[in-house]
């Protein structure tokens, strides 16, 4: 699984592709400087239960760690990884 980033000024999103497929998707806005608001992550139903959902979310993780960002995840399902996995949770807002 390859994951892609495109940022734009105000939002942004993580795409998942595998196979020349895109699995899945991240969508983001920017809350203000170095607050990033999770706003959905949707994975399509042939990539279902292949943990496309998470890797989108640790990718913006790794995004957040490398550019001094916060995160705050408004989604249901990356508000709830984030209050199972302790080990992301240093990047929450």
């Amino acid at each position: 699984m390859n994951i892609e980033h495109h940022q734009g000024i105000k939002r942004g999103y993580f795409k998942a592709v595998q196979d020349r497929r895109e699995a899945g998707s991240m969508t983001y806005n920017w809350g203000g400087p170095g607050k990033m608001v999770i706003e959905h992550t949707e994975v399509n139903d042939d990539f279902s239960g292949k943990g496309i959902g998470k890797g989108l979310v640790i990718a913006a993780v790794e995004y957040a760690r490398a550019n001094k960002i916060k995160i705050q995840p408004l989604c249901p399902f990356a508000k709830v990884l984030f209050e199972k996995t302790p080990e992301i949770q240093d990047v929450l807002f």
